[in-house]
């Protein structure tokens, strides 16, 4: 269900300038760049790109309207054509877009509220890959007091020492990129440790 919600929400910009869409050069570029602008937000959506949903959400909000506005600048010219039931429509969508950036700005940041006790592990995605030869055993996640991280014990196949493995991966030291770009202040930090028995990755947001 939260699927299909996600794609009507990605695709109503694309209807909205179908509705009040004048001339087609115009219309087609600003509805094949918003139904482009679409595919990217699906495809985070669905987990096919890896980047921050509600940031990505935000960014094409905001991003929308503004391709929609300048569509309906650049076919200003036609006026002649700002029939009574055009100029409906136009305000239909104006108010439509208010409502629907005005639910993701508040979307977001019960979001940003929601991540803040830091309950949450990151995907599977964050794990680095691994090299050939080395092998994942398992993974899961762990809770503290700290957070949660998402974890996976590796072993070699080759018969490399546990050092030798976290210097495979390039993991001798923690590493640590934002995780989002507005909304999700987070930091990513990506690292390894040697258990006694294999070694350890993971991976874990905090501030």
């Amino acid at each position: 269900m939260l699927s299909v919600l996600g794609i009507l929400f990605a695709v109503a910009p694309a209807v909205v300038w179908t509705a009040i869409a004048r001339t087609r050069p115009v219309g087609f570029v600003i509805g094949g760049t918003l139904l482009a602008g679409a595919g990217l937000l699906i495809s985070v959506q669905q987990g096919w790109i890896h980047a921050p949903r509600p940031d990505a959400h935000l960014v094409f909000t905001v991003t929308a309207p503004v391709l929609i506005a300048c569509g309906a600048g650049l076919e200003r010219r036609h006026e002649n054509s700002r029939t009574s039931e055009w100029i409906a429509r136009r305000n239909g969508a104006i108010g439509f877009l208010g409502m629907q950036f005005a639910l993701t700005l508040v979307a977001g940041l019960f979001y940003a509220l929601l991540i803040s006790d830091g309950s949450e592990a990151p995907p599977s995605k964050a794990l680095p890959s691994l090299p050939p030869g080395i092998s994942m055993i398992s993974e899961g996640t762990s809770c503290g007091s700290g957070g949660c991280w998402r974890v996976a014990k590796v072993t070699s196949r080759d018969g490399l020492s546990r050092p030798e493995i976290i210097r495979e991966l390039g993991l001798q030291q923690e590493r640590c990129r934002s995780n989002g770009w507005l909304l999700d202040q987070r930091d990513l930090c990506v690292g390894a440790r040697d258990n006694g028995e294999n070694v350890t990755i993971y991976a874990g947001l905090s501030y």
